[in-house]
């Protein structure tokens, strides 16, 4: 295998981001927006490195009616600085939509809206982020005992055999979420999670794939969605949603329940004891997991009782009830079905399974390697993170860690959430600035 450096001599980056979703989109605008304005020597030496050849935000769910859950105000900059030209409604302005927008009278554009604004936000600090570089390695450097930064090894998948090294003296960690799934659970061609959902379903409109049953399982929004969109591409199939509630719970949007999105949430959040901590997730859980928006909820509703009326039921809602066994074959799926209060199971014969049962954190190591070691946690083996979202380690360790994501037990509900996604961009922007004046103020220097 081949080794390259970013650089004849290897640069020195003071922060490189892995990953670029919303949360390092928002970081490298914020980083983006301070150097515009900052004398050379105040400036931070930035880069963002994306596995993916593209920006690209859980495409496989982008249906074409679906609207976010978030008001547009809470976009990527707006939060920290509404001056911004980064905003949503500056993007509605470049697009000349800016008045049909507001005529439709709604804080909730569509999710394909919102995602078009990402792309065009993150075309706009393209110089800041290397595509196609898919994170192998990170490794710390010591000198003189002390451990002063991480030499980051990526590969271009067009590329396999080619390593490029970059080093830096901070990392910004921003990896997002991967798919849940039930324990052991396998996927296949007819067996999806629901993050590939448009991809699986145009794939097979376009080959004239039959469908004449599909079953989803979960009970949350995403869930609800892949129901009514499995339901209206497959005119003729039969669509079963399996969930353990008796029927889906509607989201908590009040205002009141709401507050604990506010910024200032997370400051109460982070200085509560672990016992406050786990009971402000347990009373507001409803405001996020496993709850569908009132609107889908009430279409749905409809679409049951009118396929009854009209003598011909294709949805049906399994409630009260769990998978307790999936065989995939190769023309079919056979999904076991347990009727909890009963014990009663049935077996049903699929075309498609979809698990729709969320994502969760990954887990800081894995391809970072050894700089998970490096890390201090806390009595439940969680990692020890501070208000700034700067992970705390060994004492020589003067390289730093910072987290976007995977950080609920300290931060609270917004850890992996859009609602507080521009000011923590924000307050992880002001901590490189304060940790690293001296260091900016330095002439960069080839290492290594």
């Amino acid at each position: 295998m081949t080794t390259v450096h970013s650089g004849a001599d290897l640069p020195l980056y003071d922060v490189l981001g892995i990953g670029f979703g919303p949360s390092n989109l928002a970081l490298a605008i914020a980083l983006h927006e301070h150097n515009s304005a900052a004398p050379q020597g105040e400036r931070l030496r930035a880069a963002f490195l994306e596995k993916q050849p593209r920006f690209g935000w859980h495409r496989g769910m982008l249906i074409d009616d679906a609207t976010m859950q978030v008001s547009f105000l809470k976009d990527l900059v707006t939060m920290r600085d509404p001056t911004s030209d980064f905003s949503f409604l500056c993007y509605l302005s470049a697009q000349g939509r800016l008045v049909d927008f507001l005529n439709q009278k709604t804080l909730f554009p569509l999710r394909i809206e919102f995602h078009d604004y990402f792309e065009w936000a993150a075309s706009r600090v393209d110089h800041l982020v290397e595509y196609s570089s898919e994170v192998v390695a990170v490794r710390p450097v010591t000198e003189d005992g002390e451990v002063r930064w991480y030499d980051v090894a990526t590969r271009d998948p067009a590329a396999p055999g080619r390593l490029t090294v970059r080093r830096t003296r901070t990392l910004c960690v921003a990896t997002g979420l991967e798919p849940h799934l039930p324990p052991d659970a396998a996927l296949s061609e007819r067996v999806w999670h629901n993050s590939e959902l448009l991809p699986r379903v145009d794939s097979l409109l376009s080959t004239g794939g039959q469908v004449r049953r599909a079953v989803v399982l979960g009970a949350g929004q995403s869930a609800a969605e892949a129901v009514d969109y499995l339901h209206r591409s497959f005119p003729d199939a039969e669509i079963c949603s399996v969930f353990s509630k008796y029927g889906y719970t509607p989201a908590d949007d009040s205002p009141f329940a709401n507050r604990i999105f506010d910024p200032e949430a997370v400051d109460v959040f982070f200085e509560a004891p672990t016992a406050v901590k786990q009971s402000l997730h347990d009373y507001h859980r409803s405001t996020n997991y496993s709850v569908v928006d009132m609107d889908l909820i009430e279409s749905l509703s409809r679409t049951m009782y009118q396929e009854k009326v009209q003598g011909r039921q294709r949805l049906r809602m399994l409630n009260v009830s769990r998978i307790r066994e999936v065989a995939a074959g190769a023309d079919e799926v056979a999904v076991t079905v347990e009727f909890l209060p009963t014990g009663e199971r049935a077996v049903l014969a699929s075309d498609l399974l979809v698990y729709a049962t969320g994502y969760q954190p990954r887990r800081i190591g894995g391809n970072l390697g050894d700089i998970a070691k490096l890390c201090l946690r806390d009595e439940e083996d969680a990692l020890r993170v501070g208000r700034d979202h700067r992970v705390e380690t060994a004492p020589n360790v003067a390289a730093d860690i910072y987290l976007q994501g995977g950080t609920e037990h300290t931060h609270g509900l917004t850890s992996t959430l859009l609602s507080t996604t521009a000011v923590r961009a924000g307050e992880i922007c002001a901590s490189l600035l304060a940790r690293h004046t001296s260091e900016m103020r330095q002439p960069d220097h080839a290492v290594g």
